[in-house]
This record gives structure tokens, C-alpha cells and sequence, in this order.
């Protein structure tokens, strides 16, 4: 038996963590989500909690990679002539107090669109060559993508998922993820959102009803731990 000693109960289920059936999946950690002039901040908020998981995730990241566990990333983001965009989401995107949103042209290039500066990922956390980056054009890295499949060919179960943000895309992937049968554990402190109540709320929401999304870790540290001697 190898497991994470997680809340509400040890991580994964089966006991099988290996490099063979898990994969760690870094979420959304894009400029636009961690620059002061990226598009978080066009919609008023203060990105110190977006950068705050970054040294976490970095850990993860060395852990991972050392140990030849899969390593999945994730990119929020719109085509550019927006076609995969509703007229609800754009008018959503709108409503703050710059009027800016998704496809509007700000400091590092149009809002959350592919190709564009900020819809980058940060430096701090850049895929390496062979790890696949699963751009998307909402919240869940299911919808609309081909995630899945890329985990169905290498016969991955188990999700370490961190990144931004907690109470958004990471809740909305880790939700999907438990309906298809994927067990997952979340890295709270690998992990962030626009407001600290956000990401504890969420955090507190995976673990009810004995673990109905999955698993929760506090510390990047003990999952560092336990994949450096599995």
C-alpha cells in the first residue's frame, strides 16, 4: 500500500500511487491570472493570491518531474475571432469596474485570447518539452478538450490537481474528474483563488460528505514526500 495521508481519507483509494497511475495537473497558472496588468486584475482583484501558491506548485513540479510521474497543464482561453465565446460570457467578463473583458485589448495583448502574451504560463511553472498543455475554452479542462483521452493512453486514475483558481476551475475539474471516476487529491496550499474565503470555502466543499470529490492535502511538502519514495 502507498497513500497520502489526506483528509477525509488517505490518498488514493485503491493504495496504488505510482507513476504508472497518477499524474499531477497544474491548472490555469497563466500570466493573465498572476500579472498585475493581466486580466484578474482588470476585474479588480488584488493577484497577490494568485502568486501566493506559485513556490508550492513549483515544488510539486520538481517532485513530479524527478520521480517520472505524467505532468498535464492547463490554459484558459478563447480563439481569436471569439467563436467558441457566448454573449453571456463576454457580457460576464465585462461587468467590472474597467469594462474590460475576454478579447479586449489590454498591456499584454487581448484578454484571455490563445497566442496572446498573457494567455501564457508563467516562467515560474513552464511546461517541459513532453508535457502536454490542455488549452481549453472554459472552466473544466474536460470540456471541450481532448484531457481524457490523453489520460486513457497512459491509463492514469489518480489526479494530483493544483493551481488556479480553487473555487473555479480547479473545483470545476476536480468535480468532473470524480464523476468519470478519476480519484483526486487537491494541494490547498498548491492552489489559489481571487479571495482567501473563496479558496477555503472550496477547499472545505471537496472534503464533505466523506470525500464526495476527493481528497485534501494541506502541504505541496507531503505530497513532495510521498512521491519521492514511491
Amino acid at each position: 500500500m502507498m497513500q497520502i495521508d489526506s483528509y477525509p481519507y488517505n490518498w488514493p483509494c485503491s493504495g496504488q500511487l505510482s507513476s504508472k497511475n497518477t499524474a499531477l495537473v497544474v491548472i490555469d497558472m497563466q500570466i493573465d491570472f498572476c500579472s498585475p496588468v493581466g486580466y484578474l486584475a482588470h476585474q479588480g482583484y488584488n493577484i497577490s493570491q494568485s502568486r501566493a501558491p506559485i513556490p508550492h506548485i513549483a515544488s510539486l513540479l520538481c517532485a513530479f518531474r524527478e520521480a517520472g510521474y505524467p505532468i498535464f497543464h492547463t490554459r484558459e482561453g478563447h480563439r481569436s475571432d471569439l467563436s467558441d465565446l457566448t454573449e453571456r460570457e463576454l457580457s460576464r467578463s465585462r461587468n467590472n469596474p474597467t469594462g474590460l473583458g475576454i478579447g479586449d485589448t489590454g498591456p499584454l495583448g487581448r484578454l484571455l485570447v490563445r497566442g496572446e502574451p498573457g494567455h501564457d504560463i508563467i516562467p515560474e511553472v513552464y511546461p517541459l518539452p513532453g508535457e502536454p498543455i490542455i488549452d481549453k475554452p472554459g472552466r473544466s479542462a474536460f470540456i471541450y478538450t481532448d484531457f481524457e483521452l490523453l489520460l486513457k493512453v497512459k491509463d492514469i486514475r489518480n489526479l494530483v490537481i493544483c493551481g488556479l483558481t480553487t473555487d473555479l476551475c480547479v473545483s470545476s475539474t476536480m468535480r468532473e474528474a470524480s464523476d468519470r471516476g478519476y480519484d483526486c487529491l487537491i494541494v490547498s496550499d498548491a492552489c489559489g483563488a481571487t479571495m482567501q474565503k473563496l479558496h477555503e470555502s472550496a477547499v472545505e466543499m471537496m472534503g464533505t460528505e466523506g470525500g464526495i470529490f476527493g481528497a485534501i492535502v494541506q502541504s505541496a511538502r507531503q505530497v513532495v514526500e510521498a512521491i519521492g519514495t514511491s
